[in-house]
């Protein structure tokens, strides 16, 4: 492979120790020469994207975090309502995702793509901060839990609104390729940064949390008290630094040339294949057209026995023997595009089984903070605003990855007597476990605040929200959160590992994307499954399971439902994973596992 990249180059007269400056993976610098192993990204440029997620994501959450306490207290809102729209607001935001992959993909590359995302991201701040500071904060001083704002016009409302949503444009456009351009920095064809490749990941998404840990503390505690616009600022000038940090490392950065729109080769292997639909069932692996060199340094793809029908498109018929000089791709695909479109089909069960994990991770931006909102939110003379008590989430995530990095996956590796400890598909059903005693914590909590010895008289008897609510601690919710900090490391970062990995090396994006989408549509699911339920749970007796004033309903049975439905979940993963066969990678003539 290193002489292929070489060769490209016009540099075949290269001694092998010459060409081992060069990376192996297609990688080029910024000019879109072969990129120099010593001089482009490693570790320089991955610390440096490390440090601008961590900024970006302190940015992101000073809005996200609060997101449903700004609904109810500046803008009116009821809880369901709140939740509801936060839960879509995130669910867009990932989204975009999809829109940031497909032009990182086919056209402009991960890094220009990062960076005019991050821009809109930018404005966007920009614009709520603004919005916020001059037309939602009125009268002044209003937006604490003590002190609800006035009724708005449509227009600031509508101001509002186009805000977030270029935040969430600006986020999610960035976001998969962000992951996915810092584990570019790594040449996996190296063994030393193939391991570090593998780290990049878990630091990756523990930058993630630690950039939203002041998010969630110090921006979390100011904001309760009602000081949305400066927290709004704080998080604009960290995601200037950070933009101002991602384009200050420009020249050190690995890059990939962009392979073209990736939904034009899977059209041609369907239309080939039903071209060739009078080909028997038995296609010969002989018989099938691969290309004798990688193009622009991509790995081939081993021929793989699934989904047989696909096997026509790289069928070479006797006619075609005579004319491959005029080969095109909507008469004669390769087996690597054939196997593209199968690496996907693979993916997709897979992926569906996440969707509903995101729905309980989901909850930790909605309900979680309410159900904190609802309980003793005081010790001494101290308030815990509720959104802060996902900083244990964030400490959770942190410990968890160091005790499955330096302890569990050692001691698993050591007792398979193999270099390798879990695989990413059985790290991703651990986190689903975890999931589901997570659902069941919450909903035995709920249960006790629900106790009538925990619920103030007074409140219990009004319609609507009440100041201390229960005596019940906010702390006791912080088992759920701990948990869901530990399903998050197996699950979320298992996930990027998995889709990064399995997907091909012109869809890296994508790969990262699909990770994204999961958590948008199970934001969605939760939008819809709230609507559901209080649409069903609602009577003239009953104000629904989840009402404005959370000591009337029954939030435990929604957190308990939600276990049930995941234990279901997991069944069907099980079996998906089981059925799930991990793509090949063909490398100097030999086929190789993808790294798992």
């Amino acid at each position: 492979m290193d002489c292929l990249n070489i060769s490209k180059q016009g540099n075949v007269g290269k001694t092998k120790n010459e060409q081992e400056i060069y990376t192996k993976d297609g990688s080029v610098d910024r000019h879109g020469r072969p990129a120099i192993r010593d001089k482009t990204g490693s570790w320089f440029a991955g610390i440096l994207i490390l440090v601008n997620q961590g900024l970006a994501t302190l940015a992101f959450f000073g809005v996200g975090v609060n997101l449903v306490l700004f609904l109810t207290r500046v803008l009116g809102q009821d809880n369901a309502e709140a939740a509801n729209n936060v839960s879509k607001w995130t669910g867009t935001v990932y989204i975009f995702s999809l829109l940031g992959a497909f032009l990182s993909d086919s056209y402009w590359g991960r890094f220009k793509t990062c960076a005019i995302f991050q821009a809109i991201f930018v404005f966007g701040l920009i614009s709520l901060s603004l919005t916020t500071y001059l037309f939602l904060l009125k009268p002044t001083g209003c937006g604490s839990e003590e002190s609800p704002c006035q009724s708005h016009s449509s227009l600031h409302i509508g101001l509002f609104y186009i805000s977030i949503y270029l935040v969430a444009l600006g986020n999610g456009g960035y976001q998969p390729n962000i992951a996915t351009f810092g584990a570019d920095q790594f040449d996996e064809e190296n063994h030393k940064e193939g391991h570090s490749k593998i780290a990049f990941f878990s630091y990756f998404y523990l930058a993630l949390n630690l950039g939203s840990l002041f998010s969630n503390t110090i921006l979390g505690y100011y904001e309760d008290r009602g000081l949305w616009a400066l927290g709004f600022w704080a998080s604009t000038g960290s995601a200037v630094l950070a933009l101002g940090l991602f384009l200050g490392g420009m020249g050190r950065y690995r890059h990939y040339v962009p392979k073209g729109n990736p939904l034009c080769r899977f059209c041609q292997v369907l239309v080939v294949a039903c071209k060739n639909w009078r080909v028997g069932e038995e296609v010969k692996e002989g018989d099938l057209f691969e290309l004798e060199d990688s193009k622009g340094g991509d790995r081939k793809i081993v021929h793989s026995k699934g989904f047989r029908f696909l096997d026509r498109a790289a069928f070479i018929k006797e006619e075609n023997y005579s004319n491959m000089a005029m080969r095109t791709p909507w008469h004669l695909c390769t087996v690597t595009q054939v196997e593209e479109v199968k690496c996907i089909l693979r993916l997709l069960p897979i992926w569906l089984c996440t969707i509903l994990y995101s729905v309980v991770f989901t909850q930790m931006a909605s309900l979680f903070v309410e159900q904190g909102a609802a309980m003793k939110t005081t010790i001494s003379s101290f308030h815990i605003p509720p959104a802060s008590m996902s900083s244990f989430d964030i400490l959770s995530v942190a410990i968890f990855i160091f005790v499955y990095r330096r302890v569990l996956d050692p001691l698993v590796a050591r007792i398979r007597n193999g270099p390798k400890g879990l695989t990413q598909l059985q790290r991703m059903g651990i986190g689903l476990a975890i999931a589901i005693v997570a659902m069941v914590v919450a909903g035995v909590v709920e249960l006790f605040r629900l106790k009538h010895k925990y619920v103030t008289k007074d409140c219990a008897s009004t319609a609507e929200g009440c100041q201390d609510a229960s005596s019940l601690s906010i702390l006791w919710q912080i088992p759920q959160y701990v948990l869901i900090g530990a399903s998050e490391v197996f699950m979320y970062v298992g996930q990027l590992e998995f889709f990064n990995g399995q997907t091909p090396d012109g869809l890296k994006s994508f790969g990262s994307a699909l990770c994204m989408t999961s958590i948008s549509l199970g934001n969605y699911v939760s939008s819809l499954l709230v609507t559901i339920v209080m649409k069903v749970s609602t009577s003239d007796e009953m104000p629904g399971w989840i009402p404005g004033n959370l000591n009337k309903g029954h939030l435990d049975r929604f957190y308990f439902l939600l276990a049930a439905l995941t234990a279901a979940d997991f069944i069907i993963y099980l079996l998906c994973a089981k059925w799930y066969k991990y793509m090949k990678f063909r490398v100097d003539d030999r086929d190789v596992n993808q790294r798992v």
